[in-house]
């Protein structure tokens, strides 16, 4: 067992008259949840310390798209129905002994396609939501690890002894160019496409969402974003404000929102950081991070299934 210590907010930005951002913070053993309060013209930070323990603690946040309130709607209605599916969906019985320790992560998984459907179902019958749709960056925290679930461009980094990471990578066109090596990230940044998603919550009848495990150390802290941060602070800056505020990290998440907004402050900008400890996390080793990628389609299967592969996360 270890302690999460949690501090999330979401803020209009300065440009934009509503807030489609939304957030998730989940603890499954108390069955209370947190999301943000858009309704709010106030700058509101929502701390929490929670014990994780085998049931499990989920983050994530939502960023919506859609004309007039639609992507408010689809954001609120991501994490919301994430939730419920959370709390009252048991599959331990369809899992195999060799997958329970993906208890959560599996759960998360087929919550987030839940969501998927009742998103796409809404924009599909209700025309003033057509098309509407949401990012989805979750993480599930248990002792077993740090459990990451990925749609969209939302954005985990993890930063450790003082060097921070990204692990996640943006479901974009941009990014997809990357790969390819047809742009660098350097023209990615200015890129005419740069906001083209290749996967959102409600876009398209069916999703697949990207799912990972990292091994917690001691004194790591994860941050999720939504693009209105990651487009307007760097990764470097980030590793900065945290830093220099771990001790108090409600006021580096106060930091990173004002520097978003000093740069432009265009869009939504969704934020939650969370630090980790305890005697039972062990001390990091190296600069490498290791993420086991999880082929959560083959879960439920016979137990002689491969379950991961290896891949390393890059230092930005």
């Amino acid at each position: 067992m270890f302690t999460a210590e949690i501090h999330a907010t979401s803020h209009v930005g300065r440009v934009r008259r509503g807030n489609e951002d939304n957030y998730l913070l989940l603890n499954i053993a108390r069955s209370r949840a947190w999301t943000s309060s858009q309704d709010s013209g106030e700058f509101v930070i929502e701390s929490q310390t929670f014990d994780v323990d085998d049931n499990g603690i989920v983050l994530a946040v939502s960023d919506g798209m859609g004309g007039a309130l639609a992507g408010e709607v689809a954001s609120k209605l991501a994490v919301e129905s994430v939730c419920e599916k959370l709390l009252h969906e048991d599959i331990e019985e369809t899992l195999t002994p060799e997958a329970m320790d993906y208890n959560l992560i599996a759960k998360l998984y087929n919550a987030t396609v839940y969501a998927n459907y009742l998103v796409h179902q809404q924009g599909r019958s209700d025309p003033q939501f057509q098309g509407m749709g949401a990012t989805f960056t979750g993480l599930g925290l248990t002792p077993r690890g740090v459990d990451i679930i990925q749609v969209g461009d939302s954005r985990a980094y993890l930063i450790r002894n003082e060097r921070i990471y990204q692990i996640t990578k943006d479901q974009s066109l941009v990014q997809q160019l990357i790969d390819a090596q047809q742009i660098s990230p350097e023209e990615a940044e200015t890129h005419t496409l740069k906001n083209v998603i290749l996967q959102a919550l409600g876009a398209q009848n069916e999703i697949y969402p990207v799912s990972a495990r990292l091994s917690p150390s001691r004194d790591d802290v994860v941050l999720l974003c939504s693009d209105g941060l990651s487009n307007k602070v760097s990764a470097a800056s980030m590793q900065r404000i945290v830093t220099e505020n771990v001790q108090t990290l409600e006021q580096a998440c106060a930091e990173l929102v004002k520097e978003a907004n000093e740069n432009g402050g265009e869009d939504n900008i969704t934020v939650i950081i969370a630090k980790l400890t305890g005697d039972g996390l062990p001390e990091p080793e190296g600069e490498d991070v290791q993420l086991e990628l999880i082929d959560l389609g083959n879960i439920h299967d016979t137990a002689d299934q491969d379950l991961d592969e290896d891949d390393t996360a890059e230092i930005v």
